[in-house]
């Protein structure tokens, strides 16, 4: 088991001799004779548990090392006990404000004292890492119990018409593609938004994708899966689907929800206003929707369905392009273009077998049979 590794830092060498003396039993110990080496060792692997930090240094004093140790986050949470001449309330008070742990005083006169003292900080310091652990496998615990219940209703939707489960799957890598392609061209010019910076919206892009089509539950059999074409009322019931996804996720703040729902009611907008259930038009149409609907049309284009077969690559992709500018944003177009081949190998990985399109064939045709009785 590894020591605590404590790292002391002094500009003068009799001092640090004097802490390592003391120390060296029963930790690991590094030193450091000015600031910009105590800032170098602390951010080393491994990274010190422990900093005893002399305040009076040239060039750097240790206030301003504690600053930046404390500005940080990969060094921020190493305690830091500030030990120094400087014994006056305010000098004290002044190294608690920069977030030191502890303050004592030079010269030391009690090896015990400082054992003692450095014992209860590193047991305090390992308790907090253990709580912060927990905490941690707790929310990635509920994160992942989210994710899975949001994945869950996306395939119950898909279940109840001719799409087979393996079309979120595809769909939602494909918005993930684009989505990246999207974060890469504008690089220094990508701000964080609400849901985070630029790896964190592709990812929940990703992960809100397959809940487009969950207002498909909302719709009756009868409408869903009737085999001819709709008449004008059935069609405006069947848009409806984009309206009760939304209704179903709800007014929710969590991120991922809020973009599930976004995504929900504008997919099926079209960049020059043609589209439902509002009509957006152009940049109106929130990016996460430009971005399924392209990502849902083309899988939908060169999936195997029951009663069609698949549409080559060649052809689907033509389509999408032909309609940039009409249904599709014309920039997410050009960059959906771009990663052509990381989707085709999306497309290979997650191929509908024939065994699949005869099982969902078959409850479909059992769905009908069940409405016609």
């Amino acid at each position: 088991m590894r020591r605590p590794l404590i790292l002391v830092v002094d500009d003068t060498p009799d001092n640090i001799e004097v802490l390592v003396n003391i120390l060296r039993d029963d930790f690991e110990v590094k030193a450091a004779i000015n600031g910009a080496r105590a800032i170098k060792i602390a951010n080393d692997t491994p990274k010190p548990d422990m900093i005893l930090l002399d305040i009076m240094m040239p060039a750097m004093d240790g206030y301003e090392v504690c600053e930046r140790l404390k500005s940080d986050p990969q060094t921020a949470e190493i305690p830091i006990i500030f030990v120094t001449a400087k014994d006056g309330t305010e000098d004290e008070e002044r190294g608690f404000e920069l977030g030191a742990v502890d303050y004592m005083t030079k010269p030391i006169t009690s090896p015990s004292i400082v054992k003692a003292r450095v014992n209860a900080q590193l047991a305090l310091y390992d308790h907090n890492r253990l709580l912060s652990q927990r905490v941690e496998e707790r929310t990635r615990e509920l994160n992942d119990t989210r994710l899975k219940i949001i994945q869950r209703l996306g395939l119950a939707a898909e279940y109840r018409d001719e799409d087979t489960g393996k079309h979120v799957i595809r769909m939602s890598h494909y918005s993930r593609l684009i989505a990246q392609a999207y974060v890469d061209k504008k690089k220094a010019g990508w701000s964080e938004n609400d849901y985070g910076d630029g790896a964190k919206w592709v990812e929940m892009v990703y992960n809100a994708a397959p809940m487009h089509d969950v207002g498909k539950i909302g719709v009756p059999d009868g409408i869903l899966l009737k085999p001819g074409k709709f008449t004008p009322d059935e069609w405006e019931f069947m848009k409806k689907h984009a309206e009760f996804g939304k209704e179903i996720i709800g007014e929710e703040e969590t991120p991922l929800l809020k973009m599930s729902g976004i995504i929900a009611i504008s997919h099926h907008e079209k960049w020059d206003g043609s589209g439902y259930p509002k009509a957006m038009k152009g940049e109106d149409i929130p990016l996460e929707g430009r971005i399924v609907a392209i990502a849902d049309v083309f899988d939908a284009l060169c999936s195997r369905r029951p009663y069609k077969d698949p549409w080559p690559f060649e052809k689907a992709r033509d389509y999408i392009i032909e309609s940039k500018g009409t249904h599709f944003d014309p920039e997410l177009v050009d960059l959906f273009e771009q990663v052509m081949p990381e989707v085709r190998k999306i497309y290979d990985l997650y191929v509908d077998s024939d065994e699949e399109i005869e099982q969902k064939k078959t409850v479909l045709e059992e769905r009908k049979r069940y409405l016609q009785n």
